[in-house]
């Protein structure tokens, strides 16, 4: 077990945006920052973090949380795997719990796959370190590549040996069972056998963003006309080869850093370019470009920077693939190297300043490096020709801004010799069929969202009778909830907390919606000044999520609604704006005053209505003297308000 202190210690240390900031790109927006959101997919940004609160809420898919919770969803971890990842990473001790053979076997299937694919990583390397096959094949051939022991050590490399069974067996004698093995495309799914999937090659393993081996790829070295020259785990539950890039957790901070990503084929390219001192660098592993790969590069960055061999078929796999970078709104560049080179050769050849320069000169635009590849082709071809106008169309029309767009086209125009007006109108054409297409698709991921996880805004349904008045007052409850949780530890006057302010003045007033009513009992039984003080860290780390939620979709739906950032100018003309932390009194009166004057408001609505209704059953001398009461009650209300407010 992990002791209370250290959890304490674990959450004290770990920074949101510093955690956060390990798996997504994110933006400042005044207090908080933004970013899209890594659990749906989404093209305007919803997902928001505070950094003084330390937490995060995404307004388009409802997940919310703190820095443990957002490692629990990110990378399917318990929470103990939660906050030993988070202890790893700044630098905690922790007891380590050893797992014997039985624990492993009942640990989730999803943990048992991490587990024995760590197991296979050891033994790979251990292979090719110590074994005399290993040593003889694998490191030398690695040390051929040119590569150092050092980076050989930090990609982890290593070699499996020629026998049949050899990882196999030594799992099952350290006590890990076959069926997880086999779960792990790390030996062989045919009944009565237990043959390793992976033999006689050296090894490769494929990490996730966290560090976490989800599979690996292995590559022969023998000349074998009947065996592939390189092989990956089969798909598990953990590894998927479209959902993946090789290298990310070792690049993902230098992408950040210098805001592009190069994306090159193999894994030896990632590996030489980082031991020549370039790291923002991952590969797609040999296969074609997926959507999944692309949104993993725009955590990170919207630059990319795609390297590809100096040949015939490294050029046409770069036009397969750049239309999915370019749908997803990235700016896309490409770099041909010379002919029978790829980037591992060429920078163990020309070394960094050479690639560097290399690069600097011949990094082309795709759009453009696409039209002048095609016209070489077509030359005065009519017919291909006008193939080719289709083709480019094609992927400028897949380009969400329209600016870019209109500049492409004019590029393209002046280029091919055709009017601009009928590339536009047939841009235009292409481009109003994606949008049908991407509605259609967005209203089944819509769908599809709110079938499988409500979100949190429609987990507190207003009541019948309001929605047919029209007005929801649970809004107006809420927004009281609010100033409860934000400025609740705040002094309000001499010995009284805000909170007691707050909570003194909700006696009296209905509330119709059992979670705000809950969390006020809640509130109400905090016995000591540390709890009421703390109050806002208290609901939105409560053990019940729903009331969790809540309170972290109320702080953060509101967090920036005072806090406006004037530039430095201003600043330096002593012109100032005004924060919640200057008029937090106010916000409350007047969150206050709204749910009065609805509380009034709906009960006139109620009233004339049945005054309207003419129900011989009604009595009418009754209604009048309610109307007069609710009458005296706006009246009252004014007077204590001091103004006639518009409602919200």
């Amino acid at each position: 077990m992990i002791s209370k202190e250290t959890i304490a210690k674990i959450n004290d240390e770990a920074d949101i945006i510093d955690v956060l900031g390990d798996f997504i790109s994110m933006k400042k927006a005044g207090s908080n920052y933004k970013a899209n959101c890594p659990f749906h997919n989404e093209k305007t940004p919803s997902f928001v973090i505070s950094p003084a609160k330390q937490i995060y809420k995404c307004f388009g898919c409802g997940k919310a949380g703190d820095s443990v919770k957002f490692v629990m969803e990110h990378e399917h971890f318990n929470y103990v795997e939660a906050l030993k990842y988070l202890a790893k990473k700044y630098n905690i001790v922790i007891e380590d719990i050893q797992q014997s053979p039985e624990m492993i076997e009942q640990q989730s299937k999803r943990e048992g796959l991490y587990v024995v694919n760590e197991f296979a990583k050891d033994f790979f390397m251990q292979n090719m370190f110590e074994h005399e096959d290993g040593k003889a094949i694998g490191l030398s051939y690695f040390q051929e590549r040119g590569f150092s022991e050092s980076i050989i050590k930090k990609f982890q490399l290593g070699f499996a040996l020629a026998s049949y069974t050899a990882l196999t067996d030594a799992a099952l004698e350290k006590g890990y069972q076959l069926e997880m093995l086999q779960k792990a495309g790390l030996s062989s799914k045919k009944e009565n056998t237990k043959l390793d999937f992976f033999r006689e090659r050296v090894m490769f393993p494929i990490h996730g963003v966290s560090g976490k081996v989800l599979g690996f790829g292995g590559r022969i070295l023998k000349n074998n006309a009947k065996a592939p020259k390189y092989i990956n785990t089969p798909d598990t539950d953990i590894y998927d080869k479209s959902k993946v890039l090789y290298g990310i957790f070792y690049a993902k901070n230098a992408i950040r850093k210098e805001d592009e990503c190069f994306l090159v084929e193999g894994y030896t390219d990632v590996i030489s370019l980082h031991q020549a001192g370039i790291e923002n660098v991952v590969s797609s592993s040999g296969t074609s470009l997926t959507k999944d790969q692309v949104r993993l590069i725009k955590r990170y960055t919207e630059n990319i920077t795609v390297l590809y061999d100096g040949d015939a078929a490294g050029i046409k796999a770069a036009l397969r693939g750049i239309d999915i970078i370019l749908e997803n709104g990235l700016n896309v560049k490409v770099v041909l190297l010379p002919e029978n080179q790829d980037p591992d050769s060429f920078v163990r050849e020309k070394g960094l300043a050479g690639f560097q320069d290399y690069i600097q000169a011949n990094r082309k635009d795709f759009i453009l490096f696409k039209l002048e590849l095609l016209l070489e082709d077509a030359k005065n071809d009519p017919v291909k020709k006008a193939a080719l106008v289709g083709d480019i169309l094609d992927s400028i029309s897949k380009i969400p801004d329209a600016i870019k767009r209109s500049i492409y086209i004019k590029e393209s125009a002046n280029l091919l010799g055709v009017n601009e007006q009928i590339l536009l109108n047939e841009a235009n054409k292409k481009r109003k069929e994606i949008l049908s297409k991407q509605r259609k698709d967005d209203q089944r991921s819509e769908e599809q969202l709110i079938d499988n996880q409500a979100l949190v805004e429609d987990l507190i349904q207003s009541d019948k009778d309001y929605i047919e008045a029209g007005i929801s007052i649970e809004k107006f409850e809420r927004d009281v909830i609010r100033t409860l949780l934000e400025y609740g530890g705040k002094p309000y006057i001499e010995d009284q907390l805000t909170a007691d302010y707050i909570l003194s003045k909700l006696d009296g007033i209905p509330f119709d919606n059992e979670l705000h009513l809950k969390i006020i009992e809640i509130a109400k039984s905090l016995e000591t000044q540390e709890q009421k003080v703390a109050i806002s860290d208290f609901f939105v780390n409560h053990i019940d999520e729903e009331i969790s939620n809540l309170a972290i979709t109320l702080i953060l739906g509101n967090y920036n609604r005072y806090d406006t950032v004037l530039s430095d100018g201003w600043a330096k003309k002593k012109v100032y704006t005004l924060t919640k932390e200057d008029i937090y009194k106010e916000d409350i009166a007047t969150e206050f005053y709204y749910l009065k004057y609805w509380r009034i408001k709906l009960l006139e609505i109620e009233v004339l209505k049945r005054l309207k209704s003419a129900d011989p059953s009604e009595d009418f001398t009754k209604l009048l003297l309610m109307k007069k009461k609710v009458d005296d009650e706006k009246t009252k209300l004014a007077k204590e308000k001091n103004t006639v407010m518009t409602p919200k």
